[in-house]
C-alpha cells in the first residue's frame, strides 16, 4: 500500500515555525506596548464607570456642610454660648451601598469642609484621641516640664455628625441608573437632640453608543 504523499500544510515543519514566530513577535509587541500617565489637576472630575468617586465625595461633602451651617441651628448656638462658634466631632458615615465606597475619606473631606468654614471647631475622632493621650502619658514621663502637655484639659464637643450612605441601582439592556442617598444628622450631644437632618441625593445614568436617558 502506498504511502500518502498529500500532507496537511498544518503538518509542514516550517509552516509551523513561522506560527510560533509569529505568536512570540505579537506577545513581545503587546508586552512592550507603553502604558501613558496623565497627571491632571485633582478637582477635575473623571467619571470612568459612573460609580462613587472622590468627586462626588468632596462635592456632597461641601454642599452638606455649607447647608448645615446655614441652618438656623449654627446662630442659636452662638447666641446661647456667648458667640463661641460650635465643636463638632464626626463620628461613623456607615457604608450601605451595593458597591465599596472609602467612607474615610469622605469623613475627611466632611472635617475639612466644617474647618475651611470658619464658622465651627472640629475635635479629634476617637481613635485619634487614643493616639493622643498615649503621646501626652509619654510627655509626662519624658518631655521636659516646661512644654508637657497637661492630661484632662481636651475639649469636649458641643455636636456629633453622623450617617450614612445608600444606593440604588437599576440596569437593563446596556443602561444603568445609579442613585446615590446620602444622610448626615447632626446631634446635640447633651440632649441627643437632632439639630440638623441633612440630604443629598445623586442620580447617574450609563449608557453606550445609542442608548441615552
Amino acid at each position: 500500500m502506498r504511502a500518502n504523499r498529500f500532507h496537511s500544510p498544518l503538518q509542514s515543519p516550517l509552516l509551523g515555525l513561522i506560527i510560533v514566530a509569529l505568536g512570540v513577535t505579537l506577545l513581545l509587541g503587546t508586552g512592550c506596548a507603553k502604558r501613558e500617565v496623565t497627571r491632571v489637576d485633582t478637582d477635575t472630575t473623571i467619571d470612568l464607570s459612573g460609580y462613587w468617586n472622590d468627586t462626588d465625595s468632596r462635592l456632597v461633602a461641601e454642599t452638606m456642610i455649607g447647608e448645615c451651617l446655614e441652618h438656623p441651628w449654627a446662630t442659636r448656638h452662638m447666641q446661647d454660648h456667648g458667640g463661641k462658634l460650635p465643636v463638632v466631632i464626626v463620628g461613623a458615615v456607615k457604608n450601605y451601598s451595593t458597591e465599596h465606597i472609602a467612607v474615610g475619606t469622605f469623613m475627611a473631606d466632611i472635617e475639612r469642609a466644617l474647618i475651611n468654614s470658619g464658622r465651627a471647631l472640629v475635635v479629634a475622632t476617637s481613635e485619634e484621641r487614643q493616639e493622643l493621650r498615649l503621646e501626652k502619658v509619654d510627655q509626662w514621663e519624658n518631655a521636659s516640664p516646661e512644654t508637657v502637655k497637661q492630661i484632662g484639659q481636651e475639649h469636649g464637643a458641643d455636636y456629633m455628625m453622623y450617617g450614612q450612605i445608600n444606593t440604588i441601582t437599576d440596569q437593563e439592556d446596556g443602561k444603568k441608573v445609579l442613585y446615590y442617598q446620602v444622610d448626615l444628622n447632626l446631634t446635640d450631644i447633651e440632649s441627643n437632640l437632632k439639630v440638623w437632618p441633612g440630604q443629598h441625593k445623586i442620580k447617574k445614568f450609563i449608557g453606550k453608543g445609542k442608548y441615552k436617558p
